[in-house]
């Protein structure tokens, strides 16, 4: 595992920020390529990623430090300032969930202020997410972040003392969820590629997407380690994550939402 790439003085080059970096670009050079066979002008395209870039950052690091006070006691501008009181350069500490969610309520807002079709643009960048999500995901892995329970099964890797996760879990096999979501992230961008194929009304593939990806985080986080302060439920033997208890409605809400458009694209077409 490699958490950080290089070092230039105070600042701090890490994996998961280059593949982050890298997963964004793809996404936004995919999406064009789809919005120019779409027809849909790509300064559009520009300036949603634009808005989703900062609000799945601002949302992401809002869900974390909500769960995550007690780091910050002492240093709470740390919360914020990219220049850490131990002078590196960077934030640490992101939450996807809160990202994804905070990302997908400042895209709709965009679009619908700018008098767009909400959902046929949603369905043009949807599959860019969990194309993103399997290239990110090797970056948490690199990272020793995101990490997953200690295991006996053959599938255990021990990190690094380095990387939070062998700080925690010294010479301990841990499940590497970070892999498992990767390769569902792939899975799922296959899907939706595929399915684009029987595509019927606007905001098919984008509400597939979301109930796909919450069926594949709610599995993964049976197996990922959370801090108590993450737990929302604690049921027998079974820990419920505050991301699983926030998926739950995000799918609930994704099937109402599919389902709504499915009967009102029929009703419209008269069938």
């Amino acid at each position: 595992m490699h958490p950080v790439l290089f070092r230039i003085g105070p600042v701090v080059v890490k994996s998961y920020g280059v593949l982050l970096a890298l997963s964004f670009g793809i996404g936004l050079l995919l999406s064009l390529a789809r919005a120019k066979r779409g027809k849909i002008k790509p300064e559009i395209i520009l300036d949603l990623f634009l808005v989703v870039l900062i609000s799945s950052i601002i949302g992401s690091r809002f869900f974390y430090m909500i769960f995550h006070l007690e780091e910050f006691q002492g240093r709470f501008f740390d919360m914020v300032n990219p220049i850490q009181s131990s002078g590196e350069i960077g934030i640490g500490g992101l939450s996807m969930v809160g990202g994804v969610v905070l990302a997908i309520i400042s895209g709709m807002i965009f679009l619908y202020f700018k008098k767009l079709n909400i959902w046929r643009i949603a369905d043009l960048v949807s599959p860019t997410f969990p194309l993103g999500l399997a290239i990110t995901r090797v970056g948490c892995f690199l990272n020793g972040c995101c990490f997953g329970k200690p295991t006996s099964s053959g599938c255990g890797v021990v990190f690094p003392s380095d990387s939070f996760a062998g700080y925690l879990f010294p010479n301990t096999p841990l499940y590497p969820t970070q892999l498992f979501s990767s390769f569902l992230g792939g899975l799922i961008f296959v899907i939706l590629i595929l399915a684009e194929r029987r595509k019927t009304f606007d905001g098919f593939t984008f509400f597939l997407m979301l109930m796909l990806y919450s069926i594949d985080r709610f599995i993964i986080d049976f197996f990922r380690y959370y801090e108590e302060s993450m737990v929302f439920l604690h049921w027998g033997k079974i820990d419920i994550s505050m991301n699983q208890a926030v998926l739950v409605l995000v799918s609930l809400f994704s099937l109402f939402m599919w389902n709504f458009l499915n009967k009102r694209a029929k009703k419209i077409n008269g069938v």
